[in-house]
């Protein structure tokens, strides 16, 4: 079996993110990402400290604005806003999920389309799956960006990926279609899920259920993907077990996949949205 590590592709993404970051500096211009975070969780914490050490080793640059979590809708979308109106931010990620009292589809539709680098807008949605050029969310083109590097080829396979989530299972079944792919999404009341899994030659597993996908429920030419993150007796797992990742033809590791490429897709997307907004 092969082992598709993720940091070999996310090294490739900010190689060319880093090029173009010195180009746009040359001409006055610092990519930079607007970060809107509220609460004090520490995943959240954590997942930013990696964002600024990505940036940073580009010469990009991050701008955050922390607010308490019992902060009011107005001081939400007040913060959102001012990131939207300042030229000098290309990008704009809001941490999900939000507190609770928080109207969170209000604040994702102030994110301007062009300035929303982890696709979070219900706009940003509409133009993926039209096929339009917009920016979808970075897990799920953090998979795509992954098999491309591997140079696996999508046309006319047979996809499965288990979950329907906005942010990974519906975008990457929208992002593999067009690449040609043949797509099938399973869910939590897909029937005999098995069967969808080995006629599969890739399979992606987006559920957020630890070692779901067992060895009995792949075949050895498949590829399999794994993006799920889980702790289990305080160890980080995926959702396809590890006798599943052996049998297979290649696999993603947990850590060490999918998850090493988000931060460098975010990256590139914000480099690419300071390249347009220059442009204009």
């Amino acid at each position: 079996m092969r082992e598709l590590r993720g940091a070999e592709a996310a090294s490739a993404i900010c190689t060319d993110a880093m090029r173009q970051t010195a180009e746009l500096i040359e001409r006055g211009i610092a990519p930079c990402l607007g970060v809107v975070r509220i609460g004090d969780d520490a995943a959240d914490a954590a997942y930013e400290r990696g964002i600024r050490k990505r940036f940073d080793a580009a010469g990009a640059k991050v701008e955050s604005i922390c607010l308490s979590a019992d902060c009011t809708q107005e001081e939400a979308e007040e913060a959102i806003a001012k990131l939207a109106a300042d030229d000098s931010v290309h990008g704009i990620l809001l941490f999900m999920p939000l507190p609770k009292h928080l109207d969170a589809d209000r604040l994702r539709t102030l994110i301007p389309a062009e300035k929303d680098a982890d696709g979070a807008n219900p706009l940003s949605a509409g133009l993926l799956m039209g096929g339009r050029d917009c920016f979808a969310p970075c897990t799920a083109e953090a998979v795509i960006r992954l098999i491309e590097h591997y140079k696996i080829d999508l046309g006319g396979k047979n996809v499965c990926i288990i979950g329907r989530s906005n942010v990974v299972g519906k975008p990457l079944g929208l992002l593999l279609l067009g690449k040609n792919a043949t797509v099938t999404v399973c869910h939590t009341a897909t029937r005999n899920l098995a069967a969808h899994t080995l006629n599969a030659d890739i399979i992606i597993a987006s559920a957020g259920k630890p070692e779901m996908i067992t060895a009995d429920m792949v075949a050895e030419r498949s590829i399999l993907i794994d993006v799920g993150i889980n702790t289990v007796d305080g160890k980080l797992c995926g959702d396809i077990a590890a006798e599943a990742c052996q049998k297979a033809a290649a696999y993603t590791p947990v850590p060490g996949g999918v998850g090493a490429l988000t931060t460098a897709v975010l990256l590139m997307h914000t480099v690419q949205a300071a390249m347009r907004a220059q442009k204009e």
